[in-house]
């Protein structure tokens, strides 16, 4: 993405470069899920807080964050490709995608040339606004294979990255089936809207507030409120830090829910070769 998309946001340069398709699924998402009081029941409820966790935690951080990107444990073949359809259905993008962007972020965190979410264009930029623009570097090839080549190369993922919104319908179908209207506006629309909003503050209020335990030549930081919305992303200066751990949360009360999870599924002999945290002198 070129410097003069940033700078003309606002004009005619900007207007052109908006991903109007992106834009209008935005919208229209947002919109559905402003139906939920007339749809509301607490079963309804519980499942928007259920599949928030099932698919943020174990498809979003566990599976597209961890194991895909970061590759910080392996899991059986089988068992991944479960994980990365978890992570398909929060709606943030195919495999390859989300994995090229997380990784060419971490390769140039913070650069506003380079880091498609880069901080220092402001909040709402790196929170939601750099999605709305034209990426032609994370759609293009050459990119993929350069950034995510252990992906690129496998038929699944490939697959996967082109028809994951295809998934909705079935969810959609089961969720109806099993609470009608109401379990659909929020297992479906409810749930991805937030889910996308707590993501999307690792990217934007994760950079700006917080607290850092080291120094690591960008803007990321340790933030409670979001790890704990995040089910252990939030710890964001310590994943900067060891980009590769397992675990984000190093204190005793720096919360890492994902962390729990994968400690379990090594216990129980399905997580192997798990990165452990370096040691990291706390200031």
């Amino acid at each position: 993405m070129t410097a003069n998309v940033v700078s003309g946001a606002g004009g005619v340069a900007g207007w052109r470069a908006l991903n109007w398709p992106t834009l209008g699924f935005l919208v229209l998402m947002h919109g559905l899920a402003l139906l939920a009081p007339w749809f509301f029941n607490w079963q309804a409820l519980a499942v928007a807080l259920g599949l928030h966790w099932l698919i943020g935690s174990l498809g979003i951080c566990l599976g597209y964050h961890r194991l895909l990107t970061h590759r910080s444990f392996r899991v059986p073949r089988g068992l991944e490709c479960v994980f990365a359809m978890l992570g398909a259905l929060a709606l943030q993008g195919g495999p390859i995608f989300w994995v090229a962007a997380h990784r060419l972020h971490h390769a140039h965190a913070d650069d506003d040339a380079r880091d498609p979410h880069s901080s220092g264009r402001g909040f709402w930029w790196s929170h939601v606004l750099w999605l709305l623009y034209r990426h032609p570097e994370l759609s293009d090839g050459q990119t993929h294979r350069k950034y995510a080549p252990d992906l690129a190369r496998q038929p699944f993922y490939r697959w996967l990255n082109r028809y994951h919104l295809l998934l909705q319908i079935p969810l959609a179908v089961l969720l109806f089936a099993l609470g009608g209207w109401p379990f659909v506006v929020y297992g479906v629309f409810v749930r991805a809207v937030v889910l996308w909003h707590t993501t999307w503050l690792i990217n934007s209020a994760a950079h700006l507030a917080g607290y850092r335990t080291s120094e690591v030549p960008d803007s990321s930081r340790n933030l409670w409120w979001a790890a704990l919305l995040t089910y252990g992303e939030g710890w964001h200066n310590n994943h900067h830090a060891q980009p590769n751990a397992a675990r984000a949360g190093l204190r005793w009360w720096e919360v890492d829910m994902t962390w729990w999870v994968i400690r379990a599924l090594e216990m129980a002999g399905l997580a192997t070769q798990v990165v452990p945290p370096r040691p990291n002198p706390v200031r």
